[in-house]
């Protein structure tokens, strides 16, 4: 009889069971799957040294139980009796990737947030942050110190980078190995729901990115289970996940199990998942989409708002289908968006950049999304995407920067640097009275200038020296060819910490208010939300874009100037009140070059 972990399923004959450790009464139940070992044991190595013969459970599963063990035991497997590995679905590496795996009891943790019932997306703004670099202390309890100020900015919602368990203590965490565990440094498993609890206490929502495309090189020891990867496609990171061939369905209940932990037992509100460009699924059921069905269970089982949200570079409208269909996303990361708006302001053209830069395609963005929707994409050499124009503007997060667009370039120059004050205040309206889910990324809302790099702490140098190459090859695509700081170094990581005391001084502190009044207004007025796509209308007129909108009986115009001389807005009959200048100008006044004026129909 296999032990039920939460996730334990029959389907069409095939004996699935979710992996791990699990304290039950008396003892710690283990179960993994190793379809091809001859045999399997449990190596304990504390509180007391033991081994465990496991016993063969069906469909490629192994099991066993250790009585008198609970919580806090540490302990790897043994596959064909040599080649110790920590558990792949282990919940806590306390020493690292290496490590042994430590059993926890989740229901141990005093939850408070019984009464907390979740955020739709739609509903969301959005703070992204890399927990690392976002306090002096780099961990879960640094986030959490700083929940106050961001209550007083305004946002909803927390989207933490990965924080599954990768080597070392600086990385992204897109190179994580452990789906299941968070990472140490950070705080491990008690710190996380810390956070989290914190945060829907504070009325926060809690988005997690998670990783489902590949795992990292150092420290993935799941190729010593059973068939996870396959080379029957190819990815940027090598063999993709096996979502579709043989062994696929103890693979896609690992990650799906993995999916729901990070739900049941830590209380996420969404995950992000991370380029889902990159998850291959040829059957009838896409992983995503059974992905999708599994989350809404377990939502209308909790009672809680659960979410997906995709970062796809497809541009097809397939991934925000309901299922059957569709991959059935609550919304998705919009690129198009983020590179007009981008493209525009700096006047970059190099890497994907070169698909952007018209005045149209920004227009375009506001009024339909995606901008290329089975258009002709000069950067790929053939035609991109489908329409988005009649789906929900809610479907849809936009931003003016991000972890990858600041992190990817080779100096790692936020915006606040390469397009000064007056545009970066442009941009900040472009995205908080967007008439989709606005997202901020770390310190942005201050004009930090720090940059914001790529680091890792890699144990291996040859790992380390292939980073540090292809970083170099990434680089030669937009035609930076300086030498990149470095990935490994520690000054690299320093460098990308926010610096908290600029928040409040002169300019910076200034910005910081403008971001506050948008996100106060988006909230307060109807209009600014989200909206059905024939409630939003978009028009130009030379290098202006205005964006009407109306819910109900409230209507709202915001008129973003991107030219460099001053114009006169141009509005619909009726009487229009302005609320908010983004050079502080007074009503009367034309609209000063590159800002932005919001009105609202007088009542």
């Amino acid at each position: 009889m296999l032990p039920d972990n939460g996730g334990a399923a029959v389907r069409e004959g095939l004996v699935t069971a979710a992996q791990g450790a699990l304290p039950l009464r008396g003892g710690l139940s283990f179960t993994v799957w190793a379809p091809s070992a001859g045999s399997m044991e449990v190596r304990v190595y504390s509180p007391v040294r033991r081994v465990l013969r496991m016993k063969k459970a069906g469909g490629g599963y192994w099991t066993a139980f250790a009585r008198g063990l609970g919580a806090g035991a540490r302990y790897k497997y043994a596959v064909n009796g040599r080649d110790e590995r920590p558990d792949p679905a282990s919940v806590f590496q306390p020493e690292g990737v290496h490590g042994p795996s430590e059993a926890v009891d989740h229901s141990a943790f005093s939850w408070s947030d019984a009464a907390w019932r979740g955020l739709p997306p739609e509903k969301m703004i959005i703070y992204e942050l890399h927990p690392g670099t976002f306090t002096a202390t780099g961990d879960f309890a640094g986030v959490g110190s700083r929940i106050p100020y961001l209550k007083g900015l305004g946002v909803n919602a927390v989207e933490l980078m990965p924080v599954a368990q990768f080597p070392g203590s600086r990385n992204w965490g897109y190179d994580g190995v452990y789906p299941y565990a968070p990472q140490n440094t950070y705080g491990g498993p008690e710190g996380l729901k810390r956070l989290v609890d914190a945060c829907h206490r504070a009325g926060l929502a809690v988005i997690m990115d998670v990783v489902y495309n590949h795992l990292g090189p150092e420290g993935n020891y799941l190729g010593a289970y059973g068939p996870y990867f396959t080379d029957r496609y190819r990815t940027p990171w090598g063999d993709a996940v096996n979502y579709d061939g043989q062994g696929s369905p103890a693979v896609r209940e690992y990650f799906i199990g993995a999916a729901l932990a990070w739900f049941r037992d830590y209380h996420i509100d969404a995950l992000r998942l991370d380029a889902v460009h990159g998850i291959f699924d040829s059957g009838a059921k896409h992983f995503l989409a059974e992905l999708s069905e599994r989350t809404r269970d377990l939502s209308r089982l909790l009672g809680r708002r659960l979410s997906l949200i995709a970062e796809s570079d497809l541009n097809d409208v397939r991934a925000l289908a309901a299922v059957p269909g569709g991959w059935g996303m609550d919304a998705q990361w919009s690129d198009d968006f983020h590179h007009a708006l981008h493209a525009l302001l700096t006047g970059e053209r190099g890497g994907y950049y070169e698909d952007f830069g018209g005045f149209g395609q920004l227009a375009k963005a506001f009024s339909e999304g995606f901008v290329y929707d089975w258009a002709w994409s000069p950067h790929r050499g053939r035609r991109h995407g489908s329409s988005s124009a009649g789906l929900h503007t809610g479907k849809f997060v936009v931003c003016s920067q991000n972890h990858d667009q600041v992190g990817n370039r080779l100096l790692g120059e936020r915006l606040s640097v390469l397009a000064g004050e007056r545009r970066l205040r442009l941009a900040a309206g472009a995205v908080v009275l967007s008439p989709y889910i606005p997202m901020l990324f770390m310190g942005e809302e201050y004009a930090e200038k720090n940059p914001f790099l790529y680091f890792v702490s890699h144990g291996d140098p040859a790992l380390v020296k292939a980073v540090r190459e292809g970083r170099k090859r990434e680089f030669a695509a937009f035609g930076w060819k300086k030498e990149p700081p470095d990935p490994q170094g520690e000054g690299t990581f320093a460098a990308s910490r926010l610096d908290w005391e600029r928040a409040g001084r002169g300019r910076h502190a200034a910005t910081l208010d403008l971001y506050k009044r948008l996100i106060a207004l988006r909230r307060s007025e109807p209009s600014l939300g989200c909206a059905r796509r024939k409630d939003v209308s978009v028009k130009t007129e030379g290098k202006t874009i205005s964006v009407f909108r109306r819910r109900g009986r409230s209507s709202s115009a915001v008129v973003y100037n991107f030219g460099r001389s001053a114009v006169r807005p141009v509005l619909p009959p009726g009487r229009w009140k302005p609320v908010l200048d983004s050079e502080g100008r007074p009503a009367a006044a034309p609209l000063s070059p590159e800002s932005f004026r919001v009105y609202l129909a007088a009542k």
